[in-house]
C-alpha cells in the first residue's frame, strides 16, 4: 500500500466516524455487547431504512460486523483495535459512554437455557473466563486445550468430541448480554453436569435456572468467578 492509498484509507475511515448518528452508534457499541438494526435505529433516533444505510458504511470501512443469529441479524464493533481507537477518540472528547437498556426479565438475565446450553450473565462469564484460562481457545470452532480437557473432566464434563455433525464448541450470541455464551456439544455437557452436581436448577415455569449456593461456591472455586 503506497502512501496515497494509506491517505485515502484514512480519508474514507474519519469520514466514516465523523457523521453523528455514526458515531452515536459505535459509542453505543462500545459496552462490547451486539445490537439489532432496529435497536440501534430507537438508539439514535433515526428511520430504520436510515440505519441500515449507517451501519453499511460502518461494515465497509470495517469498524462494524454482523453477526447472524437465527433470522435476527446484530451489529458489534469489528475487532479490539476498533475499540481502543474509539475509546481513545471519546477520552479526547471527553463523551461519557452511553448505554443500551435490556428489556430482558432479571431472572432470564442472569441465568437460563438456551436450547440445551446455558445462557444469560452467568453463561456469558464463564464463556470468558473458559478463554482467560487458556482452556478453551479459537474464533468460530472452538477447541480445548490439553488443561482446559483436564481440568473439565476432573469436574466430570465430557470433553469428548461429537460423534454427529454437531459442532463441539462455539460462540452462541446471548440475546439478552449480546455477547457469546458457550454452545455446541461442549455447552450442553457443561449444563448437563451443573444439574447432575445441583449447581444449577431448573425452573418448572419458565427457562430461568436458579445458581443454587453450591454453584455459586463451585463457580468460584474451579474457575473464579464471584456472585
Amino acid at each position: 500500500m503506497n502512501d496515497t492509498d494509506i491517505e485515502d484509507r484514512l480519508t474514507a475511515l474519519t469520514a466514516a466516524i465523523a457523521d453523528r448518528t455514526r458515531a452515536r452508534m459505535l459509542c453505543l457499541l462500545m459496552d462490547g455487547r451486539a445490537y439489532t438494526a432496529t435497536e440501534l435505529s430507537a438508539a439514535v433516533d433515526v428511520a430504520a431504512s436510515t440505519a441500515s444505510s449507517h451501519l453499511a458504511r460502518l461494515q465497509e470501512q470495517r469498524l462494524i460486523a454482523c453477526v447472524k443469529q437465527g433470522r435476527y441479524r446484530f451489529y458489534r464493533l469489528a475487532s479490539q483495535a476498533v475499540a481502543e481507537v474509539l475509546e481513545t477518540l471519546m477520552a479526547l472528547a471527553g463523551v461519557e459512554q452511553p448505554v443500551v437498556k435490556s428489556t430482558t426479565p432479571t431472572s432470564l438475565r442472569f441465568a437460563r437455557t438456551c436450547y440445551d446450553h446455558m445462557a444469560g450473565e452467568v453463561a456469558v462469564l464463564l464463556h470468558n473466563r473458559l478463554f482467560e484460562l487458556a482452556w478453551l481457545n479459537g474464533d468460530n470452532d472452538y477447541q480445548l486445550s490439553n488443561q482446559g480437557q483436564e481440568a473439565l473432566a476432573q469436574l466430570g464434563i465430557n470433553c469428548s468430541p461429537a460423534s454427529s455433525r454437531r459442532r463441539f464448541a462455539c460462540g452462541c450470541l446471548d440475546w439478552s448480554e449480546r455477547k457469546a455464551h458457550l454452545g455446541g456439544a461442549l455447552g450442553a455437557a457443561l449444563l448437563a453436569a451443573f444439574e447432575k452436581r445441583g449447581w444449577v436448577q431448573r425452573q418448572l415455569d419458565s427457562r430461568a435456572l436458579q445458581l443454587t449456593a453450591a454453584g455459586k461456591k463451585a463457580l468460584n472455586a474451579h474457575f473464579g468467578i464471584s456472585f
